[in-house]
């Protein structure tokens, strides 16, 4: 049986090894777009610093190590799948067959309709190829501009800030971080960056771009001209699901799975930020684009590719981010539910912030910063669903009585 995996990023990679443990004797071939070893995009931004090197990124770091499990790397970029056939078309007119097929297709960055967003200078911060452009135009002194204030804006601040480079961040949102973080805890973030630096334009919007004789001129929506050499988009992500038009693959915003990660076409699975499966104790459907999410469902999609039945009771949402030395993370339903109740410590001068979200006496959602030491308490309390019973009004008294909490209602039977 031949096992083809499209997309090689850790999704890929951990699926491929899954399948190869699980079925010692079938095919597998794992296809990248990149001609680039299987690497990690969130280690780009240590190579812009300078802390690893191109190979450092690579998600394996033996070179044997795929031709040693029998999984044949290839590269390629898929451009139209026919289930019916079980085929896939590469953009150089060849094609694989396959018997399952995996879908871990990743995401690719979302352009804003900016006039001027295609000139040269105007880049993404997304592929190797992407931070080797960067890499040399980037410098000591560089005027950068960054378009996004969100997850992957704020992993690229610190290593465009490391090359000695003046940046000016500009974020659409009320606050960076939008999507992850309340007002109380992405004020802190805000205040770490702007302490290194950078100065943080939220609210706000580039309208135009153009060239200038020293490089780029960016127009925002309320008339402010900023000038820079280089301009970094990083308005967000979407799951690169376009070119599966026709092909019976049922979508929405991303990829439709079910628990198993199974697609609506027999034997095609889908696995990683390409997905939209159903949020853990919520039953929404969300596209959650976070590694560990994307490798645990790769490894319940290689189970049920074997053969063996497995499942997901759902995806959990989880953000952790290093942002200069400062470490914020959110878990779950960090916003709140409706009719829940919430306690909230802020501490601005101690740069610590914790939020916990109830629903009656569970913890369904929770947001930090400079608690790194709950992060795992957290994360057990709200996947067990424990109630807390007592330990509800304790917290809510001392949300930093986490630990107590885990252990007393942890041990019960």
């Amino acid at each position: 049986m031949h096992h083809l995996i499209i997309g090689n990023g850790p999704a890929g990679v951990v699926a491929a090894e899954t399948l190869r443990a699980a079925r010692p004797l079938d095919s597998i071939t794992l296809l990248g777009a990149e001609p680039e070893p299987p690497y990690s995009r969130m280690a780009i931004p240590y190579l812009l610093e300078g802390k690893v090197g191109e190979s450092g990124t690579y998600l394996r770091k033996d070179a044997g190590h795929f031709e040693s499990q029998r999984i044949a790397l290839k590269h390629g970029q898929a451009v139209k799948l026919d289930t019916s056939a079980k085929s896939v078309t590469l953009a150089d007119g060849s094609t694989i067959a396959y018997d399952k097929l995996l879908l871990s297709v990743g995401s690719v960055p979302a352009s804003p309709p900016i006039p001027g967003i295609d000139l040269p200078g105007v880049v993404t911060c997304w592929t190797m190829a992407d931070a080797r452009r960067i890499a040399a135009s980037v410098k000591s002194g560089t005027r950068v501009i960054q378009m996004g204030a969100g997850f992957i804006g704020c992993i690229i601040m610190e290593s465009i800030v490391a090359r000695g480079a003046t940046l000016t961040v500009v974020e659409m949102g009320e606050r960076m971080v939008p999507r992850m973080m309340p007002p109380g805890a992405s004020a802190m973030l805000r205040a770490r960056s702007e302490k290194r630096g950078v100065r943080v334009l939220t609210g706000a919007r580039i309208t135009g771009i153009e060239q200038s004789a020293t490089g780029l001129r960016a127009t925002t929506g309320s008339g402010e001209v900023l000038e820079a050499e280089v301009i970094i988009s990083a308005t967000g992500v979407r799951p690169n699901i376009g070119w599966l038009a026709g092909s019976g693959i049922a979508t929405a915003a991303g990829i439709l799975v079910d628990h198993r990660l199974a697609t609506n076409i027999d034997g095609v699975y889908a696995a990683g930020d390409c997905v939209e499966s159903e949020e853990f104790g919520t039953g929404l459907r969300i596209i959650n684009a976070v590694q560990p999410d994307a490798v645990d469902q790769a490894r319940i999609a290689a189970q049920n590719m074997a053969g063996h039945a497995a499942g997901l009771a759902g995806t959990l949402q989880m953000n952790v981010l290093d942002t200069f030395g400062l470490v914020s993370v959110s878990f779950g339903q960090w916003q709140g539910v409706a009719g829940g109740v919430r306690v909230e410590r802020d501490d601005p001068a101690a740069e610590r912030y914790m939020r916990l979200e109830f629903d009656g006496d569970v913890l369904v959602g929770a947001s930090s910063v400079g608690h790194t030491e709950h992060a795992g308490v957290i994360r057990g309390l709200i996947q067990s669903r424990v109630k807390l019973g007592p330990w509800k009004e304790k917290l809510l008294a001392d949300p930093l009585q986490l630990m107590p909490a885990y252990l007393a209602r942890a041990q019960m039977g």
